[in-house]
């Protein structure tokens, strides 16, 4: 039975990925309806405020003019026990009479937490909780951090040299890795709420940050500067994508015109307490949390890496290495105050670029 229900997990799994980069701040989902060892019907939470893939997979079901009675539901999430954009799927799996609900991973969601679980056993539904848990629970993890902790899943992403530089010593680095490479980085993009960099990234490299390579959501655009001192005619301050711009109120308060010209173009500023110009990522941080921002993708420069990872908040490191060399220039993680502990999750190649993922190991 158990290998049984691992394979319709897996399904419930490739599924709720499709999901990946517009169901945000919502979880991946992906459901399954099997009777009698067939599959009846199937669904994913496809976008944010849509149905859930429960009631899509139920939907299915009663469109073919299948009674669901007996039937076993595979869902990689706990089925929602409150009302939000759409109804409780708990009452729908109820009401049309599912006999049994295999569950990869209990909701994390104070507002569900187990509740669904103990209404459905309440009614006589058969509950199994825990199959694939592991692969579930990585799925989900930046669900998973942003409803416990109210705070954005980190990533960084960084493209560095076979010497271990990110910029020539001008901090010029424009393609340092092939095509493939800078696809998926797009990719990347399109499954993150937003996209970090700071304000020499900004004038060095003059990225849009957009997703352009695929099909995908555009991220939200996210400018750390302290000083204020980028101009505001970047590509990032164009209107293909919203751009919120973190600085000081110190000196916000002297450059009254520049923050005219970015609010007038949509760009959002604002403004932390800070000294000299510095501000902590801890604090920008807790200001996207706030604002259901539940994942953030870091990508440079230099200095930015280095702040990110002296505020012990990275979650995830992904790496691109090109065969290229620079001899000189900028390192790609230099400066950090602490020791980088990295732990090696996967890698592949994308041509001759080899591509690495990483857990940061956390201190105890």
């Amino acid at each position: 039975m158990r290998k049984i229900d691992e394979f319709w997990m897996t399904r419930c799994l490739v599924l709720a990925k499709r999901g990946a980069g517009f169901v945000s701040p919502n979880p991946l989902v992906g459901a399954v309806i099997v009777k009698d060892g067939k599959k009846i019907s199937e669904g994913y939470h496809q976008q944010y405020g849509g149905p859930h893939a429960e009631v899509i997979a139920i939907n299915e079901a009663l469109k073919k003019n299948k009674n669901l009675n007996g039937t076993t539901l595979y869902v990689n999430l706990e089925p929602c026990y409150h009302f939000g954009k759409t109804p409780p799927c708990v009452d729908a799996v109820i009401q049309y009479g599912i006999s049994r609900v295999v569950i990869a991973t209990e909701d994390p969601n104070p507002l569900v937490a187990g509740k669904s679980i103990k209404k459905l056993k309440k009614n006589g539904v058969i509950c199994g909780v825990g199959v694939l848990k592991e692969e579930a629970s990585k799925l989900n993890e930046k669900f998973f951090k942003f409803i416990s902790k109210g705070l954005p899943f980190v990533a960084l992403k960084a493209a560095q040299t076979s010497d271990g530089f990110i910029a020539q010593s001008d901090g010029t680095s424009k393609w340092i890795t092939n095509t493939r490479s800078r696809k998926y980085v797009h990719q990347l993009r399109s499954e993150y709420d937003a996209v970090i960099v700071g304000a020499n990234t900004v004038q060095h490299d003059n990225p849009e940050l957009t997703v352009r390579a695929l099909r995908g959501r555009n991220p939200i655009r996210i400018v750390i500067d302290g000083k204020l001192s980028v101009k505001t005619d970047h590509k990032v301050f164009n209107d293909k994508a919203p751009t919120i711009l973190y600085t000081t109120k110190t000196n916000s308060n002297i450059s009254k015109n520049k923050i005219f010209d970015l609010t007038k173009n949509g760009v959002v500023v604002v403004q932390l307490n800070g000294k000299k110009g510095i501000l902590k990522v801890n604090e920008v941080l807790n200001d996207l949390g706030k604002h259901h921002i539940s994942s953030v993708l870091v990508e440079g420069g230099q200095k930015m890496y280095s702040e990110f990872f002296d505020s012990g908040l990275v979650d995830k490191v992904y790496l691109f290495t090109a065969r290229k060399k620079y001899g000189t220039g900028l390192k790609t993680f230099d400066g950090n105050l602490n020791p980088i502990k990295l732990m090696l999750l996967g890698q592949r190649y994308f041509g001759t670029d080899l591509f690495e993922e990483f857990y940061l190991k956390k201190k105890n």
